[in-house]
């Protein structure tokens, strides 16, 4: 699994890293970092993560 955020579109509200911790991140700064490889255990967080995405920023790709 691969996880791409299109950071232009991404506007920081932290759903993701609520939904899936293990792959996202709102860092000190404010902004979102991420896993783009995690492992496949955690995939029905990550996809939980695109899914809640109010800007949908978040693809999957296998």
């Amino acid at each position: 699994m691969r996880v791409v955020v299109d950071l232009a579109t991404c506007q920081d509200h932290g759903q993701c890293a609520i939904a899936a911790p293990e792959a996202f991140r709102i860092n000190d700064a404010g902004a979102l970092e991420y896993d783009g490889s995690p492992g496949e255990e955690h995939r029905e967080h990550v996809e939980e993560a695109a899914d809640v995405c109010p800007v949908q920023a978040i693809t999957i790709e296998d």
